[in-house]
């Protein structure tokens, strides 16, 4: 999954990103309100992390531009704590708010509580044929083996999972698996899934993860 974090404090931002990261995250970041709205925009997120006090644009007009198109989850972070201000932000439709200074194990369970609601009808296990990958506790395994992925394999693997039978192309994979800052023209989805692909048939030699020339890639139990 995909996060933004629009925080113009340097540090509190890269200890978001590195922590956000940990726990297996995809994660960009803007420094002032105009980039992160363009950039919320413009990009498939998960979910937004958003300061209030924002140099270029307040984090309510940010919330203003985001919501002219899009209905992605606003997380709220403020040293303000008076009702009006929480009363402003609920109305200008962020979903949920959290004053600073905080404890990180708090952001991090409305983090994930978030991250819920707009995907009630799904399971924390997403399974096909015999891959399993439980989201909660991000333990993959097949045929009831367990495999160690790396963040990006795991990703993938995900993403994948949550698309099944579906054809993938490059550009929305890295869109929704890759940070910002990737490479759009390397090889890094190519040499990812090939080690991603060898992880798994390793327990059971039927390939899953199938690539379509000049189309893109589809987990089925057949290439056609």
């Amino acid at each position: 999954m995909r996060i933004l974090i629009i925080e113009d404090d340097l540090e509190i931002s890269a200890f978001l990103k590195t922590a956000l990261k940990s726990q297996l995250f995809v994660v960009d970041c803007a420094h002032d309100g105009e980039k992160g709205a363009f950039l919320a925009r413009t990009n498939h997120y998960d979910l937004i992390v958003l300061d209030c006090n924002l140099p270029k644009l307040s984090g309510s007009e940010v919330i203003k531009e985001i919501r002219q198109d899009k209905k992605t989850p606003i997380l709220v972070l403020t040293v303000k704590a008076s009702l009006e201000d929480k009363q402003e932000m609920f109305e200008m439709e962020a979903d949920d708010y959290l004053v600073k200074p905080f404890v990180f194990k708090e952001f991090i369970l409305r983090v994930n509580a978030l991250l819920r609601r707009p995907r009630e009808i799904e399971e924390k296990n997403l399974k096909f044929a015999d891959i399993n990958l439980n989201s909660k506790t991000k333990e993959v395994k097949r045929n009831n083996k367990k495999i160690i992925l790396t963040n990006k394999e795991y990703n993938l693997l995900e993403f994948f999972l949550k698309r099944p039978k579906q054809i993938l192309s490059r550009s929305e994979i890295m869109e929704h698996v890759w940070d910002m800052n990737a490479d759009p023209f390397s090889n890094s989805i190519e040499a990812h899934l090939m080690n991603l692909r060898k992880k798994l048939n390793k327990i059971k030699k039927k390939n899953y993860i199938h690539t379509l020339n000049g189309r893109g890639y589809k987990l089925d139990f057949s290439k056609y």
